[in-house]
């Protein structure tokens, strides 16, 4: 236990503190309730309906499969898996809720794609990371509260809320195992309200709460992406029953998405866990019942996720209420395994398409082109917002950080737009 943290079950009245003390417009409320609420009713949360999760709307053929997700359902759905596992250890859920909300705020237009880009153009100001740039909109860049002196720090989230909303609680090149690794959680420029919310917590640790909201995240993602590729009919069951196809997907699995030192014996055991259950989908063909059956999968899936956690943290921990840095989230490994092996499934058969690179080739050409051209003419280009931001810039690495920020904010749709207007070309196809 880290000196001088109270591990006690409930929230302490630091765990509710704002970087800008504020009163509450309607007694009453809890500061997590506030929290929520001001998250929900958020720009940067209404952009997400514009980005994309894995299947890109209108690129199936098929009815059922009009509407796939995107990354604010994604969020809504990840906040509701996240909302029940937390009350049913004891946190407060609506700071569980908030987590799940505001875990994906800082995704920029074309998702990982699209990080990536713009991870390479902002090099000279201290580079992009989604989760980093969430914390900058909940803290600096989404237009809620100002202090006296007219400083923006965006939501005013409580302590509590924003390490909740913390997935890697470290800056860039200071992951705790891996110093090259491209996960981080907070920029240089945002360094004082991360050392403002992560006092007296224990270095490189997540609160129990972010934790929670992490593993709703990988059982949101995990189980519905592969239910949205069936849904568009990019997958069909039947081939994980094949030798080949079996060894690619942990092979996959491998690299990216297990534990380390997983063999390949494991994940076999893993996959054929889920095959051998009386509810698992080995077909579908759009029809109602199928549907319905496939429905009937992600809910069992999400379930034994969420039930596997439970059990295994409170055989650790007792009953009560885990909070905070009393406790850790036991996940088993037989469900990290199996959430991997989803992970793995949706990766080839749905991401790794010949048409998701063709497109996500043509992202890339987009978002260079855009950057390169705002950089070149800004603030021409620039919202006002963001054209502030780029005239109080000390230099040309702030001018840099105020670009990527309005790129970051701009939706899949929106960042083709602006790309058409500055470079005066066509709007790209995005196949």
């Amino acid at each position: 236990m880290h000196a001088g943290w109270d591990p006690g079950p409930t929230y302490a009245p630091r765990d509710t503190a704002r970087w800008e003390a504020e009163p509450d417009k309607r007694p009453g409320r809890t500061a997590f309730q506030r929290d929520r609420a001001r998250v929900l009713h958020s720009a940067a949360l209404r952009r997400l309906a514009g980005k994309t999760q894995v299947v890109t709307p209108g690129s199936s053929p098929h009815a059922w499969d009009a509407t796939p997700r995107t990354r604010l359902t994604h969020s809504l759905e990840c906040a509701q898996v996240g909302r029940e596992l937390g009350a049913a250890l004891g946190c407060d859920p609506d700071l569980v809720e908030v987590a799940c909300l505001a875990h994906d705020l800082g995704h920029p237009p074309f998702g990982h794609n699209g990080e990536q880009i713009l991870a390479e153009i902002a090099e000279p100001c201290g580079g992009f990371e989604g989760n980093a740039q969430s914390l900058r909109l909940l803290a600096r860049l989404e237009p809620k509260r100002f202090t006296a002196d007219g400083r923006p720090v965006g939501l005013n989230l409580t302590r509590a809320a924003l390490d909740a909303a913390t997935k890697y609680p470290w800056p860039q090149g200071e992951h705790p195992t891996d110093p090259g690794s491209p996960k981080f959680g907070v920029y240089t420029d945002d360094a004082d309200v991360f050392a403002w919310y992560r006092e007296g917590a224990p270095a490189d640790r997540q609160c129990f709460e972010a934790q929670v909201m992490d593993w709703a995240d990988d059982v949101a993602y995990s189980v519905h992406d592969v239910e949205d590729g069936l849904h568009a009919g990019h997958l069909d069951p039947n081939v994980l029953l094949a030798d080949p196809e079996r060894t690619a997907v942990f092979a996959l699995a491998r690299d990216r998405y297990a534990p380390p030192g997983t063999d390949e014996a494991e994940l076999a055991e893993a996959l054929d866990r889920l095959l051998d259950e009386e509810w698992w989908p080995h077909g579908y063909d759009g029809t109602a019942g199928a549907q319905a059956r496939l429905k009937d999968a992600a809910s069992q899936l999400i379930g034994r996720f969420c039930l596997a956690a439970e059990h295994a943290t409170r055989a650790a921990h007792g009953p009560g209420p885990l909070t905070r840095y009393a406790a850790g989230l036991v996940v088993p490994r037989s469900a990290r395994l199996e959430c991997a092996v989803l992970k793995a499934v949706a990766d080839r058969y749905v991401m790794q398409r010949p048409d998701q690179e063709r497109l996500r080739a043509d992202q890339r050409i987009v978002l260079a082109e855009l950057a390169e051209t705002l950089i070149l003419r800004a603030p021409d280009g620039l919202d006002p917002q963001f054209r502030a931001l780029y005239a109080q810039a000390a230099d040309d690495a702030a001018r840099v950080r105020a670009v990527v920020d309005q790129i970051a904010c701009l939706t899949d749709l929106s960042a083709r737009s602006l790309h058409a207007r500055l470079t005066r070309t066509g709007v790209r196809s995005p196949v």
